[in-house]
């Protein structure tokens, strides 16, 4: 093999050990960073129900004065579960379906063609929520606990007892 080759070679294993150690970044950046903004996108909606459920009256939303404080808890709710991990495969279904909502109402009339639907933040959003629901929160959530937990306790259970006199005495039924 050539010097060339073997330098290429030397690169790609470096940073392939560099991107494995950093594995837990993005799925931890991006949970964190989508649970913050609707976890504030909810708070704010959730104190300021009078103006949202105007706008939504605005948008020709059916029932605003459900929509509203339904959407703001959803947002409040499942951006506090986003952003410790916790159900977060669960809790990114409703937020793509609200955001799904936002792009057929509020953006409607701001999309014509694929750039300009790519260019809105709620189709990111969905983007990233969509990957946290196939991908998972990452290693850093109470998620990621609880499967340690479970497979701890699954173990331990698991387990086989030692084969004494009493033991085979009586067995388990």
């Amino acid at each position: 093999m050539s010097t060339l080759a073997n330098a290429l070679f030397a690169v790609r294993r470096l940073i392939l050990s560099v991107t494995t150690r950093l594995e837990w970044l993005p799925p931890t950046v991006a949970r964190l960073t989508v649970g913050w903004v609707f976890l504030l996108s909810g708070w704010g909606k959730l104190h300021n129900l009078p103006k949202v459920i105007e706008f939504f009256r605005s948008l020709g939303i059916a029932a605003p004065e459900l929509q509203a404080p339904f959407a703001a808890a959803n947002e409040f709710v499942c951006g506090v579960l986003l952003l410790v991990g916790l159900f977060s495969r669960v809790a990114t279904i409703p937020l793509m379906i609200t955001m799904v909502v936002a792009l057929v109402t509020a953006q409607r009339a701001n999309v014509g063609s694929l750039d300009d639907l790519f260019g809105l933040v709620e189709y990111l959003y969905i983007a990233l929520l969509g990957w946290i629901a196939v991908a998972g929160p990452g290693p850093l959530s109470l998620d990621a606990l609880l499967v340690r937990f479970g497979r701890r306790q699954a173990g331990t259970s698991a387990t086989p007892r030692p084969h004494s006199a009493v033991a085979s005495a009586h067995p388990v039924c």
